[in-house]
């Protein structure tokens, strides 16, 4: 590692250096502490007795070499501040930890495990012009084993139940929420103590590699939930490391977070050093095919409010850690969760962009969910919040996203967001998904909601899989799996995303009827979209210039677990007359 990049923020291989390393026989630790008067490592190889850690030059870097450690063995490093006191520190470059409440590092040595996924990532894209579609989950909580403590299956051992599940639910690929360490369950993962960790609970980072390389044998790309912004205050991991304010701010006005963590302080070079090769780790070390940057926002503006200003060096951060990933993983996905105006998020960064491909659409979310909790009564009066996403649409390449923030904490799931009594909702979320998968823009969809989850999501129990004994439920699971493959297979519903001659309206100005139809256009094939979101049947018109034929390729109101029969229509050239059904949703392929 050069040590001038490091200073400057320009290092994406610090894990490289720092940390501990195996060297045959021998294990070298070392730690960044410029705040010391001195370090001692203490752990399990030498009876948790102090050993000195020598000064290296004048830059705050401490380091040691010891023979006879294994791999597992804990450790830490007791750091006496220059204003005096001391306290024990896990190891922030440590490549995995105890579990809680356990706070040590824990040695592991890396290069360990052989992948066999060349072919997969040589073929891996960032799929543009192809589909996606990502199954979300929170790892534990997924499936529980009821046998165990906390029920929770290991990396290697979930890997043949949730590939068969994602495969069998037409799902192509899987987003991780946050396993770097994390010392709270209830924190999901988003306030971490181990950025370079892998959560113990789940069992061990080369078990993790193997649930990776089973999921890539099986056609299936990874995703990881990253974590930039903030870090878990906790008082043995980053939180006043040396004694100083080493990763964070030094005053709480800009320091903490809403969520009561610290802040990173990006204008530091160490710290931006520090993330940037975090998150390269993720990428190359367990050939993650994308990362999720977690509350980008609060990245752009101080503390995510655009009243206060731009971030100018988190700003400059984001683009230089993207560009560097870019670089070094030209085929990986950076996705941004941000709910800003901000221009320019996945514009390059040599085009004055931040350098993500994909940027979060919260807007389409939060619009459309108001719409499906209005009254079918009252939706004449908020019919456009459906029509104005694809007003600023191009502005990004923009995901869809139905995340677990959407089914937390008193929003209620999917499901009940649906407005209307058990058998209206199921109706409603039908044609909400045909919705949602007819317009553009890659698809995120959270675990439960492809057998309509009743409760809201809670990370102490698992998936409500009886529910797939209640036959609306069941036939709500088989209808998913047949819009979700459906999706993979027809160009028209991707290969258009972003162009805008991918989409036409065809008739936004339904507002008293709550009908919406437009067309998908893409790989060869034109895709017409017809929606009714009102309580009544209701006529409708449909034309599609060029076409001489419909064929029916779903119909969320058919038989449930249905295609729709694949009717073929003739299409005269001044239209077609249709009856939609109410709370009723029709693709049509144009032949």
């Amino acid at each position: 590692m050069d040590l001038h990049d490091f200073y400057t923020g320009r290092t994406f291989d610090a894990h490289r250096f720092f940390g501990a390393h195996f060297e045959g026989d021998c294990v070298t630790f070392r730690t960044y502490a410029p705040g010391a008067q001195a370090v001692e490592l203490i752990g399990e190889f030498n009876g948790w007795q102090g050993m000195p850690m020598a000064r290296e030059g004048q830059g705050g870097i401490f380091s040691c070499r010891i023979q006879g450690a294994k791999p597992g063995m804990l450790y830490k490093y007791k750091i006496r501040p220059a204003a005096g006191g001391e306290a024990d520190h896990c190891d922030p470059y440590g490549f995995w930890m105890e579990l809680r409440p356990g706070s040590a590092s824990a040695l592991w040595p890396l290069g360990g495990y052989r992948f066999t996924d060349e072919a997969w990532m040589a073929a891996r894209s960032r799929a543009f012009d192809a589909p996606v579609n990502i199954y979300e989950m929170h790892f534990g909580s997924w499936k529980k084993d009821e046998a165990r403590e906390n029920g929770w299956y290991r990396y290697d051992e979930i890997a043949d139940k949730l590939i068969a599940h994602v495969k069998e639910n037409g799902y192509n690929y899987i987003e991780f929420m946050p396993l770097s360490e994390h010392p709270a369950d209830c924190s999901w993962g988003y306030q971490n103590t181990g950025f370079f960790a892998p959560t113990s609970r789940y069992g061990t980072p080369d078990q993790l590699k193997e649930l990776i390389d089973k999921c890539h044998a099986a056609g299936i790309g990874v995703l990881l939930d990253f974590v930039p912004v903030h870090f878990a205050l906790d008082a043995y991991a980053l939180a006043n490391y040396d004694g100083t304010a080493l990763y964070e701010y030094p005053h709480s006005d800009v320091g903490v977070s809403e969520w009561g963590s610290c802040n990173f302080m990006h204008s530091r070079g160490e710290v931006c050093s520090f993330l940037q090769s975090a998150a390269h780790y993720w990428l190359e070390e367990f050939h993650f095919d994308g990362l999720r940057m977690d509350a980008v926002s609060r990245a752009i503006y101080w503390q995510g409010d655009p009243a206060r200003g731009v971030n100018g060096s988190a700003v400059d951060f984001l683009r230089n850690m993207n560009r560097g990933l870019k670089g070094r993983h030209p085929t990986a996905i950076l996705a941004a969760e941000d709910s800003t105006a901000f221009p320019g998020v996945t514009a390059p960064v040599d085009q004055g962009g931040l350098g993500f491909d994909y940027k979060w659409d919260m807007g389409w979310m939060n619009d459309t969910l108001d719409y499906f909790r209005t009254p079918p009564e009252l939706r004449a009066d908020a019919y456009h919040k459906l029509t104005f996403s694809m007003m600023y649409y191009y502005d990004a390449n923009h995901l869809l996203p139905l995340s677990h923030d959407e089914t937390v904490h008193g929003k209620a799931s999917i499901f009940q967001k649906m407005a209307g009594e058990y058998e209206e909702k199921h109706a409603q979320l039908r044609a909400f998904y045909m919705y949602m998968y007819a317009h553009p823009g890659k698809k995120l969809s959270f675990m439960g909601n492809e057998f309509a989850q009743v409760r809201e999501w809670d990370e102490k129990r698992q998936q409500d899989w009886e529910l797939l004994a209640y036959p609306l439920h069941d036939a709500f699971h088989r209808f998913m799996g047949i819009l979700n493959r459906l999706y993979l297979e027809h160009p028209a519903l991707w290969a258009g995303d972003y162009r805008q001659d991918g989409f036409q309206w065809i008739d936004c100005h339904q507002e008293e009827a709550c009908v919406y139809a437009f067309e998908r256009r893409g790989g060869g094939e034109r895709l017409a979209a017809v929606f009714n979101f009102s309580r009544q049947e209701q006529p409708f018109h449909l034309r599609l210039e060029g076409a001489q034929r419909l064929r029916v390729l779903l119909d969320s109101g058919a038989a449930y677990g249905e295609s729709g029969g694949g009717a073929s229509l003739p299409l005269p050239a001044e239209g077609l007359e249709l009856r939609l059904r109410p709370y009723g949703a029709v693709y049509y392929l144009a032949e």
